[in-house]
């Protein structure tokens, strides 16, 4: 186990509770914590060519001596500084000891954002330094990490640079002929790198190893779960039901070929000798649920038990309302189905694991808690995972260690191409749904920028007054330092503000309890909100066809595949869905992308053409790859990649060479990385 952060100068208890809200307990969870973009600082502009908002450095005077004054509990300090070209005003809070320390005729680099107010240009809080320690700046990359409240960028760039020169974390386990051949720079240099990069190149050559790292170990434990899979045979070889027959018969739509396909395939597997390990690979509403449970109907008809685990209590919650407006009254007496997620009571908790152990119980829906150690089942024979992308291998592996040699059957709206599948799920059989139910009309999409933000909140309050419903995407809960973009908290405060009330407005993110998180998706369900300003959390949120509009702010932030999931938030009714794409910057690459999304409703096409679009020097932004157990590799991005360190674990294992002294550190890498996955599944 990793050192505690606690062990490191200047970090108190205090400190170390802020570190932890973002998931840093140990050294090594902070040498891993990578920054989430870099601030490089360019060679200063001339005044003149300021016209707008814009972040900039100016080789400035300061033409007059800075004027101090309060208002209210702030002092605020303001002033005026010049180069040959214009002028520029600047503005300060709370630091009035400036005006003794800028003097009137100094020339200095100030450095910040500019903003217009009352027709004036203003650089605000500015950074500033001497002409001497700016030139030492210059071009240099400065990392900008992921924040909460009273955490600040400089505490954790104190605390990792510690880490990094004490040196001894940073030896390799790779012998250096095994990174020549894969072209892998030395570790404890890739980790300097990735940190506190003294150019573009190093960061790319840093950010390549990590990621190779990453997908190396994950297709290492994949690989394991393969060879067990591939002699495992099935405790419950299932026989074949009339029941899933009359259930399909029964729903108020017809199966499309696909799903029609998807079944079969797993109807064949549950009859098999050889316990299924399979994965559903479908679009956002193209029916894999149905499907799961036709599965775990034919399970609990040949008296076994069947468990479906999801991502999040309001999910599982739909799933298990969606199962019993399938079942006839006779079929759930007899099968007995049962909720049991985290914020069930004990007494609930204590009921509920009584039926799967006695068997009483023959379907189980939930989340994390149906895997937990005190629950235990009778004849578990069938177990499911929904969004597999939220899921680790791990997770997967534990949950199926719940039954003796049981079914498993992951399912995965992550649009995720064949040839990448295949690596990320060797242990898997794969099956895709490829079709959309009939009668579900196409989104009609639309990429804007911010001049269209009038316009669609108008759109948005006709729909609202249509009767229908809308949702809007922020990519951060709260203001976050150092980066512009929406948030939750101010954004739906300000469209109360904007619709005076008229409107019913709620927010849905990842720092709500899941009581909380449960209400309001419950509230937004029944119509109670009419608008929902939320996180991506809401990509796994409950059906609602009543929603029309998906409003996304800060589009170009998000990956494709992330947006069109977003997207299938909507568009689950009979009437015309739309979705709003709504760009904040200008940049015709970015646009190019958002496009992709305008021009179709396919996510497996939009993943093809964003992985074409996306070349290797597109290294910063978010993520798009949900959590598939990777801190820096993306999926999309990084597929070169992923097939290389699938080359070298597979040459690895053929050959045996783990096995050999030369291989000895990398050995003990992979067990402590298996231990510590084990450990954090039973967190």
């Amino acid at each position: 186990m990793a050192p505690s952060i606690r062990e490191l100068k200047g970090i108190g208890e205090k400190t170390e509770k802020l570190f932890a809200k973002v998931g840093v307990r140990t050294t090594d969870d902070l040498l891993h914590y990578y920054p989430r973009d870099y601030d490089i600082y360019d060679s200063p502009i001339p005044i003149s060519k300021i016209t707008g908002p814009m972040k900039c450095a100016v080789k400035a005077r300061v033409s007059q001596t800075l004027d101090v004054k309060k208002a209210g509990a702030r002092t605020v300090v303001t002033g005026k500084i010049e180069d040959d070209t214009g002028y520029l005003f600047v503005i300060w809070f709370g630091m009035p000891f400036l005006r003794t320390v800028l003097k009137r005729g100094g020339i200095y680099v100030f450095r910040g954002k500019v903003e217009p107010k009352n027709g004036r240009l203003y650089l605000e809080q500015p950074e500033y330094f001497s002409l001497a320690s700016y030139e030492k700046m210059l071009h240099a990359m400065q990392p900008i990490y992921g924040l909460t409240k009273g955490l600040t960028n400089k505490t954790v760039t104190k605390a990792v640079r510690q880490i990094l020169e004490q040196k001894s974390c940073l030896k390799d386990y790779f012998p250096e002929d095994f990174r020549r051949q894969y072209g892998l720079e030395d570790y404890g240099t890739s980790l300097m790198d990735i940190h506190f990069p003294s150019c573009f190149d190093m960061l790319k050559k840093a950010r390549k190893r990590l990621v190779f790292d990453e997908f190396f170990f994950f297709i290492l434990t994949v690989s394991r779960l393969k060879e067990q899979a591939d002699s495992t045979l099935s405790s419950f070889p299932l026989k074949e039901v009339w029941k899933t027959e009359e259930l399909v018969e029964r729903l108020p739509y017809e199966l499309t070929n696909a799903q029609k396909n998807v079944w079969y395939e797993i109807e064949r597997d549950l009859k098999s000798p050889r316990a299924m390990a399979r994965l559903v690979q479908g679009d956002v509403g193209s029916g894999k649920t149905v499907i799961a449970f036709l599965a775990m109907v034919m399970t609990a008809e040949n008296g076994a038990q069947a468990a479906l685990m999801a991502p999040t209590e309001v999910l599982a919650k739909q799933h298990y309302d969606s199962l019993k407006s399938l079942l006839s009254q006779e079929e759930w007496d007899c099968y007995q189905p049962l909720l049991l997620t985290g914020s069930n009571t004990q007494k609930e908790k204590r009921e509920r694991q009584g039926a799967l152990k006695s068997g009483v119980s023959k379907i189980a829906i939930g989340t994390h808690a149906l895997f937990q150690k005190n629950v235990e089942y009778q004849n578990l024979a069938l177990v499911i995972t929904d969004e597999q992308h939220r899921f680790g291998v791990h997770q997967r592996e534990e949950f199926s260690h719940k039954g003796e040699k049981p079914n498993v059957l992951v399912m995965s709206a992550t649009p995720i191409p064949r040839t990448l599948a295949v690596i990320l799920y060797g242990d898997l059989d794969i099956s895709v749904i490829d079709e959309l139910p009939a009668k579900r009309l196409p989104i009609k999409n639309c990429v804007v920028d911010q001049r269209y933000r009038s316009t669609a909140y108008r759109f948005i309050r006709e729909q609202i007054q249509e009767g229908h419903q809308a949702y809007v995407i922020c990519p951060l809960v709260e203001e976050s330092e150092g980066l512009e973009a929406e948030n939750v908290i101010d954004y739906e405060k300000n469209l109360r503000r904007l619709w005076n009330g008229e409107i019913r407005t709620g927010i849905l993110h990842g720092k709500m309890r899941p009581s909380e998180k449960n209400e309001v998706m419950e509230q937004f369900a029944s119509g109670q909100i009419q608008v929902l300003v939320g996180t991506t959390v809401v990509e796994v949120g409950v059906n609602v066809p009543n929603a029309t509009v998906m409003m996304v702010e800060n589009a170009e932030r998000f990956g494709l595949a992330s947006l069109h999931q977003l997207r299938g938030r909507v568009g689950r009714g009979e009437a015309q869905s739309y979705c709003i794409f709504m760009q904040s910057n200008q940049e015709q690459e970015q646009s190019r992308r958002l496009e992709i999304l305008g021009k179709s409703n396919d996510g497996f096409q939009i993943a093809a053409e964003d992985m074409k679009l996306r070349g290797p020097g597109d290294l910063l932004g978010f993520r798009q790859s949900g959590d598939l157990e990777f801190n820096l590799a993306d999926i999309y991005q990084d597929g070169s990649i992923l097939e290389l360190a699938s080359r070298a674990a597979a040459q690895l294992i053929v050959s045996g060479s783990l096995n050999q002294e030369e291989y000895r550190k990398l050995k003990d890498k992979c067990e402590i990385y298996m231990k510590n996955k084990m450990e954090e599944i039973q967190l």
